[in-house]
């Protein structure tokens, strides 16, 4: 159960990252607020290449491998 927890809270962590860096960068451009969005999906963009070159091959995690909960066989 905790590296289920610890696996939200890591996207929850970096969902909530790439929201509030794309309010501030509009904010600092002086921009129109809708300009978030599209800095948020380019920051979503930027996570995905990091976490392939951090976290193990085939999933989206950006946790070293021996943390991430989708690097370790569950028994069914």
């Amino acid at each position: 159960m905790s590296k289920l927890l610890l696996d939200l809270a890591e996207r929850s962590a970096w969902t909530g990252a790439q929201a509030a860096l794309g309010l501030v960068v509009v904010e600092l451009a002086d921009v129109p607020v809708w300009w978030a969005a599209p800095v948020a999906l380019a920051l979503a963009s930027a996570k995905s290449w990091v976490a392939g070159r951090l976290g193990r091959r085939g999933t989206a995690s950006t946790l070293p491998a021996a943390k991430d909960p989708a690097s370790h066989a569950t028994g069914v």
